[in-house]
């Protein structure tokens, strides 16, 4: 139950989304799906294998009743079928649909067998078995009906006691016929399901046989032979060559890839490079600018030193009137060293400008009179 209210919000959502193509608002809302662990650990049963039904006789369910609800007791019938090779996501998504078209479904899936698809259909790449086995495992299905009919007859809907067959509209001819669903349909049986856009067996297929040699290849590489791969001998070479100068291709690619990282990385440093030389150079300039410029500190340095270079060389200039005797600090006394039998210590003479001698003093000239 919580699978398929899951998946009734998932298709709630698509249409809400929808039919509000021209609100922007409605669009850009997001839908959380609430969490929930479905808790399926087995495949779905094949319908040959489980028991026989009750006795109780067959009464389908119309369309009205089954979207109003069924008792649990009571689900309603849904049949697919299809051939579901190389099960894909659109497969998934069809039987999604078949079983949400009401509340309380019972979902059986028929394959068809090798036989029959080989025989209106075309080759298969999946066996039966393997197709066999991919429909049960798929988490919509409750039933697998193993070699299903190619055309539904009254006495099969009657002993799977199928209400409802899920199929997309589209006319499907085969068999002689131009919609084998025709009879379905007029019978009120029918419940129509959408195709999934972009993606079917035969896309695969095609995706396949356009991309040959790149699959073979791979294949190749990852250790199958050319026996099983059905290819020549000499296709097998041509292979092997074309992967080795893809090898070369790749690494001379890698080598471009990564020597145009080399070379970003150096054109980037030397930027960074280019631009400290600038700030440096802009800043040497200036210190050079300021040192040795006109007005730098070199030229004061030089005329501060030479004017003191000019005061240290240059004579002191002379008083403009020499001091008169009685201005004069008294002279020390002299005596000549034949008059006294001891002299003092001769001193220095004063400096007078213009005359040059020893002065005696008066007392020594009285003295040398007495």
């Amino acid at each position: 139950m919580e699978a398929e209210s899951s998946s009734e919000l998932l298709l709630t959502r698509k249409r809400r989304r929808e039919s509000s193509k021209g609100d922007n608002d409605e669009r850009e809302r997001l839908v959380k799906i609430p969490r929930c662990t479905v808790g399926l650990k087995h495949p779905a049963p094949f319908a040959d294998e489980l028991e026989p039904a009750d006795g109780k006789p067959y009464e389908r369910v119309n369309m009205e009743t089954a979207k109003r609800g069924t008792p649990p007791d009571r689900p309603v019938r849904v049949y697919a079928d299809g051939i579901f090779d190389v099960f894909h996501s659109g497969h998934a998504r069809a039987l999604m649909q078949a079983k949400c078209l009401f509340p309380n479904t019972h979902l059986i899936v028929g394959v068809c067998s090798d036989d029959l698809t080989h025989k209106y259909k075309g080759f298969t790449v999946m066996n039966e078995d393997e197709r066999y086995d991919a429909i049960s495992h798929c988490r919509y299905v409750d039933e697998v009906v193993r070699n299903a009919p190619w055309t539904l007859t009254p006495e099969f809907l009657e002993r799977h006691h199928i209400d409802f067959v899920a199929h997309d509209d589209i006319p499907y001819s085969s068999a002689g016929s131009d919609d084998v669903y025709k009879h379905i349909k007029e019978a009120g049986m029918f419940a129509p399901t959408q195709r999934t856009e972009g993606i079917s067996t035969s896309d695969i297929i095609t995706r396949i046989v356009r991309d040959y040699d790149v699959y073979v290849r791979r294949n190749l590489q990852r250790g199958y032979t050319a026996k099983e791969l059905n290819v020549s001998f000499i296709n097998e070479k041509k292979y092997h060559l074309q992967e080795r100068v893809d090898k070369v291709k790749r690494k001379v690619r890698d080598v471009e890839e990564k020597s145009k990282e080399f070379v970003q990385k150096v054109e980037e440093k030397s930027i960074d490079l280019i631009q400290k030389w600038e700030e440096k150079s802009r800043e040497f300039i200036g210190n050079f600018l300021q040192m040795f410029g006109p007005e730098g500190a070199l030229k004061h340095m030089l005329k501060e030193g030479k004017g003191r270079m000019l005061q240290a060389i240059s004579p002191r200039q002379s008083p403009d009137s020499s001091p008169t005797r009685e201005e004069r600090s008294p002279s020390p006394t002299f005596r000549l060293p034949f008059f006294t039998k001891t002299s003092p210590p001769p001193s220095p003479p004063p400096h007078h400008s213009g005359a040059r001698g020893y002065l005696i003093s008066e007392d020594d000239e009285e003295d040398d009179e007495n």
